[in-house]
């Protein structure tokens, strides 16, 4: 069995739990220490039992606490040979990961303590961004957050997704009519390499629905935007868009992951 736990997930901070009771590990390391340690030992779970750490990309609420939790903690880092690199040089990284963070090839399929782990190319303004397709336990699990635009790569992992974490980053009326300035606004929706809206999630959920090659028994909406965007707004896009082709609420659990709080324990 696996348990999932989101430690945070939002422009603060990004941070995913998965353990199978023997393998433990994190995508992204945006919260300290302290934060993770009192998420897990809420239920009865421990930092130090974390075997590795995947990063998705090298913006800062990805990876803030990247290099404490490498060096005091001592915990490996995986990545792509590009983010590797980049995070050698980052200035917030630079001094901690030396020697403790490997390379992963790009949409080959890479095998880290029995967990099989491809990551593919996301759209975004990193120095390179990847989702992941991992097989663990016996579940498949895709993650896909920081994405400005819904590729190939996206849909053909995303839909062999038993479990699926997909970002809904904000909604389109009240980035329009909000007081950030026009050219961010512009990075965020009009660039190919920003955020997903609610809208362009839930239209891409439907293909994945429909076409879905996994049990896509849980869908997670990450990286909502505090400013631009709630809860409510998002799930009711999504659960919208799924009932129009079918879906139902018995067949798939959907939940809005929030900013800054940890989510419950969901076991798969």
């Amino acid at each position: 069995m696996i348990k999932f736990l989101s430690i945070a997930s939002g422009s603060n901070g990004n941070c995913y739990f998965f353990t199978n009771g023997i393998t433990s590990f994190l995508i992204d390391a945006g919260v300290g220490p302290r934060s993770v340690k009192k998420a897990l030992e809420s239920h009865n779970l421990s930092l130090e039992s974390i075997d590795f750490i995947l990063i998705t990309h090298d913006h800062i609420d990805h990876i803030k606490a990247l290099g404490i939790l490498s060096k005091k903690y001592h915990k490996p880092i995986y990545t792509t040979k590009i983010l590797r690199g980049a995070l050698l040089h980052h200035s917030i990284t630079h001094n901690y990961v030396k020697g403790n963070i490997q390379s992963l090839d790009i949409l080959t399929t890479n095998n880290i303590s029995g967990v099989k782990v491809v990551p593919f190319p996301v759209p975004h303004d990193a120095t390179e961004t990847v989702g992941y397709y991992i097989e663990f336990d016996n579940k498949k699990i895709v993650i896909v957050t920081d994405c400005g635009e819904v590729t190939e790569n996206v849909i053909k992992f995303s839909k062999k997704a038993d479990i699926l974490i997909f970002e809904t980053n904000y909604d389109d009326e009240m980035l329009i009519s909000g007081s950030y300035s026009e050219s961010l606004k512009a990075r965020i929706r009009e660039s190919h390499h920003g955020h997903l809206s609610n809208l362009n999630a839930s239209e891409a959920l439907k293909k994945i629905y429909l076409e879905k090659e996994g049990e896509l028994s849980h869908i997670f909406l990450c990286h909502l935007s505090a400013n631009n965007n709630t809860p409510e707004l998002a799930l009711a896009s999504v659960n919208n868009a799924l009932k129009s082709v079918g879906a139902t609420s018995s067949e798939i659990l959907i939940v809005a992951l929030l900013r800054g709080v940890p989510s419950n324990l969901y076991s798969f």
